[in-house]
């Protein structure tokens, strides 16, 4: 970088930029696109009937507080409306609270697979990433305490975890929060909450509720089929809400993508139809994928991570080829520090029945009946 031109803030040039999964393939014919974590079933009809109404105004502007929209979301989960925050994508809010608390000097902790736009608002903002090992593919709270130092000021959790789908019981959860120093802002990111059906899993509301340094995230990108409307929402305590309303954009969302949030979450049945499809074909991936001999490390999203052996002629990168030759894509992760592993998104039955033949003919077991 030479004197004579704009120089970008410290770090920028250093960060590696998020690559999506891939989505569109040369040649003709229609592709099976599992790379995404988006849902087979779209978005509920009450959705796309409420963005078309909405789509006769578009000369108006957007509520700036997005008010409906939090107060659909206040009466779904008993919250106060005051205390949250809408954004565009959850993406947003994690950007937002990176560079509201977080600069030159400071550190933010997240674990080893964790998603990647965590060390991207930590070091746009300035800021040193910091890695925290995991266990069994699974964040580790002592590893993550073991990381703290003075310096600390923002960890970042994604449970259910992206791409390994494993999550942290809420007791673990509760002891990680209980052990941070109360200048340190827990950050729950919490995009697949929607599909943990355990006992022993919650969100974080009841932590954000009980304390002051803990946000929870929220997406309606998953589930609800809204992904290309760029819908999130982050539960605060007051004083962290008020920071994220000073500091994000006066009409971060469009009326459109509020009118369409409002209908999604009021649309239960449908919601909940979404859930039991997953449960079940995750299930059945994960059986089929142990069939073939690989490794599926237990998810309770809507996605499977699946491990290939070691032999370079069946590794995840031929994996991905072959399937790519018969136009399905899946996600490579090697990004996310998974060299031969593969990212399957649960889809619809037929998808995830041909993405699995596909996979018996790459293994050599072409002929097996599914």
């Amino acid at each position: 970088m030479t004197s004579d031109r704009p120089k970008p803030k410290s770090g920028i040039l250093q960060i590696d930029p998020y690559v999506p999964g891939k989505s569109e393939l040369p040649g003709s014919g229609p592709v099976i696109k599992l790379s995404s974590n988006e849902t087979p079933f779209g978005p509920s009809p009450k959705a796309i009937a409420a963005y078309q109404r909405a789509a006769k105004e578009l000369q108006l502007y957007p509520d700036g507080s997005a008010g409906e929209l939090r107060a659909a979301i206040s009466a779904q989960y008993g919250l106060n409306a005051d205390h949250i925050v809408c954004g565009s994508g959850s993406d947003e809010l994690l950007n937002l609270l990176a560079n509201a608390y977080l600069g030159p000097g400071d550190e933010a902790i997240y674990t080893k697979h964790g998603f990647l736009v965590y060390p991207i608002a930590i070091m746009a903002n300035g800021a040193t990433p910091v890695v925290a090992d995991e266990t069994n593919f699974t964040a580790d709270v002592d590893a993550i305490l073991a990381k703290l130092s003075d310096k600390t000021r923002m960890v970042f959790l994604a449970n259910p975890n992206n791409p390994t789908g494993t999550y942290l019981p809420f007791d673990e959860i509760k002891r990680l929060q209980q052990e941070l120093p109360a200048k340190v802002v827990l950050v729950l990111d919490a995009a697949y909450a929607e599909y943990v059906s355990k006992n022993d899993y919650e969100a974080g509301i009841e932590l954000v509720a009980t304390c002051k340094n803990v946000v929870m995230t929220r997406t309606f990108s998953k589930i609800y089929g809204l992904a290309a409307l760029r819908i999130g929402w982050a539960y605060c305590p007051p004083e962290i809400a008020d920071v994220l309303n000073r500091i994000r954009g006066p009409f971060n969302l469009s009326a459109p993508a509020i009118k369409a949030g409002v209908a999604a979450l009021n649309d239960r049945a449908f919601m909940q139809e979404a859930r039991a499809h997953t449960e079940v074909w995750r299930d059945w991936v994960s059986a089929e994928c142990a069939a073939l001999g690989l490794c599926v490390t237990p998810s309770v999203a809507n996605f499977v991570l699946i491990h290939f052996p070691g032999d370079l002629a069946k590794s995840a990168h031929k994996a991905d080829d072959f399937l790519l030759s018969k136009r399905i894509v899946l996600r490579r992760v090697d990004s996310y520090h998974f060299k031969n592993a593969l990212r399957m998104t649960i889809g619809s039955d037929e998808e995830c029945r041909a993405t699995m033949t596909a996979l018996k003919e790459f293994l050599g077991e072409a002929g097996a009946s599914l």
